[in-house]
């Protein structure tokens, strides 16, 4: 057990609270140059390898701040929905992530756009895809049902809403707090905790299946939607504990978010790195043990031996993204060291990238589109990332870094592992 005394709460409106002035100064420089780098490599993936690529790479960039946004929309809902007093001191820097889903509902638009030129998804042509792959008419017309423009669309625009709904209520109502102080708000987010879990769940369940698994329209996989949101949980934990690291590095809550709270985001991150290899595997296994045609055609285009881009990929995800960290993040006094925690969060997010373009980019194109290829794919989620941040940023510098008036925080202050 740890021996450090409980940090005196400080007063509401002290600077330990604010955005630091050097990371103020870089929001702008990082949403111009994100929308310049997202623009470009969008346009640079079309123009070198093919129209279908270009807009991949923007989906794969796009479903990587999705699901990092979203993961941390569960982390905020989780703690509310089970009363968690550990977490309040990082729960606002979750918020702020949380909170990028508006923002990226605006995002959303040039996906929605390919779908109604057909630039992005196989099945929009609907006649020429079923004639090509010899696809059985009463099968296609059952697919075709649910896969349309028109219902597609509007499905979008059902995720999106709840998605905007509920982080948003949820913002408002902490950032209401953090001028009343009312526990009555501490209440009301716990008892809409449940219904916006099973919201959340439905959503991202049906967003995966729509958004990445209709790549290749003919495949199925029940475990998907758990497999996204998998590496969605685990990049937020990631996400906040870097997050965290940086603003403290910076001087902000430097003596709210503790060796404490790290050793629990660390516990968090290595819990779910096995959350994620087991989702992974068991989707594998399934797939393999029953062997029908349909199922393995999309593991046969990631194979090792039968894709050269693609199959070197397998196998390093298998290493890397749970191997590697599973050993790397096991031991307590890592996750006592906030650099260490930092560190490995970092690696965990690149990895998660990887993971998101083994999903996604296979369905795009033959190969990796070669050095322009990877180059458009890198540059186009480094401008999503850039843009994030920067925006992360604007809305950070208009709030407090920690719920100042929620009522655990002094159990949060005091919080010690056992």
């Amino acid at each position: 057990m740890s021996h450090h005394h409980a940090v005196a709460p400080k007063p509401a409106d002290d600077p330990a609270f604010t955005m630091p002035a050097m990371l103020s100064g870089l929001s702008l420089p990082l949403c111009v140059v994100g929308l310049i780098a997202l623009v470009g490599g969008t346009f640079l993936g079309s123009s070198a390898v093919g129209g279908r690529f270009g807009m991949s790479a923007y989906l794969t960039a796009y479903m990587y701040a999705m699901t990092i946004a979203i993961g941390a929309m569960f982390f905020v809902l989780i703690q509310h929905l089970v009363r968690a007093g550990w977490s309040v001191v990082v729960r606002r820097v979750a918020e702020l992530i949380m909170i990028m889903v508006v923002p990226l509902a605006v995002l959303f638009i040039p996906i929605g756009w390919a779908v109604w030129t057909g630039s992005l998804y196989v099945w929009t042509d609907a006649a020429g895809y079923q004639a090509e792959h010899h696809i059985p008419a009463d099968a296609w017309a059952e697919k075709i049902r649910w896969l349309n423009p028109q219902w597609f669309t509007l499905r979008a625009c059902v995720y999106l809403g709840v998605y905007c709904l509920i982080g948003c209520w949820y913002y408002s109502k902490s950032q209401r707090q953090d001028q009343t102080g009312e526990v009555t708000l501490t209440e009301s987010m716990q008892a809409r905790g449940g219904p916006a879990i099973i919201l959340f769940a439905l959503c991202t369940s049906l967003l995966a299946a729509d958004w990445v698994m209709s790549l290749a329209p003919m495949w199925f996989s029940t475990m998907f939607g758990v497999y996204i949101f998998a590496g969605s949980i685990l990049s937020a934990h990631c996400a906040i504990a870097l997050l965290s690291f940086v603003l403290q590095k910076q001087g902000a809550m430097r003596d709210e978010v503790t060796i404490e709270h790290y050793h629990d985001l660390g516990k968090l991150i290595h819990g779910f790195v096995c959350f994620w290899a087991y989702i992974a595997f068991s989707q594998y296994m399934l797939i393999w043990y029953a062997n029908i045609p349909e199922e393995t055609v999309w593991f046969f285009t990631r194979y090792p031996g039968f894709s050269e881009d693609f199959g070197p990929i397998s196998i390093a995800l298998m290493v890397l993204h749970f191997g590697v960290p599973f050993l790397g993040i096991m031991s307590r006094h890592v996750r006592r060291t906030p650099w260490a925690v930092a560190a490995w969060a970092t690696y965990i997010l690149v990895l998660h990238f990887v993971d998101l373009y083994w999903a996604i980019m296979p369905e795009a194109t033959v190969g990796s589109g070669g050095a322009m290829g990877v180059l458009a794919s890198v540059l186009t989620v480094l401008g999503m990332v850039c843009l994030m941040l920067g925006l992360i940023v604007i809305v950070g510098a208009r709030t407090r870094l920690i719920p100042v008036r929620d009522p655990r925080l002094a159990e949060s202050l005091a919080f010690e592992n056992i």
